[in-house]
């Protein structure tokens, strides 16, 4: 089997792939540059998996969220139920933990929590992917899956795992990302359709 490499090096600047990725198409791409957020419009693709790559906030200690529109991007109010599991670890060494964190838990029409405590120093960011399933079905909720990287503003690593829903039967049409507070300093976002 021969071996498949990136000529572009990055994955932030990928523009075609030397390799067949089956039904998964980059539909999408947004670049922050001191972006209060970022919007996408979503399609009729069964699987929507979005890619954070190094998003920096311009606040300490916020949190990116994210919420779904129903009416193209008029209102950003959609009812998700959501929970938020973390393992972290301390820059020192004497801190870790596994749990459960019902704090961070979510019912409700407002932003929900992909990644907490964002710090922005230059070595604070985050990266990792969101799944969300079938968002253009007018029969059923709309799931979706977390998984980050993030280094906090407190100095520690922590992994966020959260799963959730969008209690919705109406088709979703759009999804948007944003701080808590301030704006996206930098970072990319990339949205992969799969059939």
């Amino acid at each position: 089997m021969a071996l498949t490499k990136l000529n572009n090096k990055a994955v932030a600047n990928v523009t075609t792939l030397p390799v067949a990725l089956g039904d998964m198409v980059l539909v999408s791409s947004a670049t922050a540059s001191s972006s209060a957020s970022i919007e996408f419009s979503l399609g009729n693709y069964k699987e929507y998996v979005f890619y954070f790559v190094n998003i920096h906030p311009s606040g300490n200690n916020v949190d990116l969220t994210m919420n779904f529109s129903i009416d193209s991007g008029s209102n950003y109010n959609v009812s998700k139920i959501t929970t938020f599991a973390q393992a972290y670890h301390n820059e020192a060494g004497n801190d870790t933990a596994l749990e459960y964190n019902a704090s961070h838990d979510m019912v409700g029409t407002g932003f929900a929590i992909i990644a907490k405590g964002m710090g922005n120093d230059n070595d604070q960011t985050i990266a990792g992917s969101m799944k969300l399933f079938n968002p253009s079905s007018d029969t059923f909720v709309k799931h979706f899956i977390i998984n980050n990287s993030n280094y906090s503003h407190n100095d520690y690593h922590n992994n966020f795992l959260i799963a959730g829903y969008a209690n919705t039967t109406s088709a979703l049409t759009n999804i948007k990302f944003q701080m808590s507070s301030g704006n996206i300093d930098a970072g990319k976002i990339l949205m992969f359709g799969i059939n």
